[in-house]
């Protein structure tokens, strides 16, 4: 019998989610006022790094089974971000405080500015309803 494959792991949906990330980080950079995409888009964003940071565990778990304690909590260290500013965000869009949005946007785009995202993307809008989700 052969090993069953996991195509869904939680690096791919990280890396999946950073990328749609970075697409949402640019589509509300051109935002000039606070509207319902605009919102819609920070909200993405807060979902999305939440996402992020309940995979890690998943991430480290084999590293951990190996007793590859320093590499996974270097890993830990290194996503540390993502669960800090996921709540920032929700509280922020919830609170509809974009000047605190503003603030944590550039901080956000710093921490995954090496991602690449081309031009022939097949990622969508999938910011769309997103504050919705958030609410409920």
């Amino acid at each position: 019998m052969s090993r069953v494959i996991n195509p869904d792991s939680a690096g791919k949906d990280r890396t999946r989610l950073t990328k749609a990330i970075v697409l949402a980080i640019r589509e509300l950079a051109k935002q000039t006022e606070p509207t319902a995409a605009a919102r819609d888009l920070a909200a993405f964003i807060a979902l999305a790094l939440s996402a992020i940071a309940e995979g890690i565990d998943a991430s480290v778990a084999a590293w951990e089974k190996r007793d590859y304690w320093v590499k996974a909590d270097k890993f830990r260290m290194d996503w540390m971000w993502a669960g800090a500013n996921a709540e920032k965000m929700k509280s922020a869009v919830l609170a509809d405080d974009w000047g605190v949005i503003a603030m944590l946007l550039p901080q956000i785009a710093g921490k995954l500015g090496k991602v690449q995202v081309s031009d022939n993307h097949r990622l969508g809008k999938p910011w769309e309803g997103a504050y919705k989700s958030l609410k409920g």
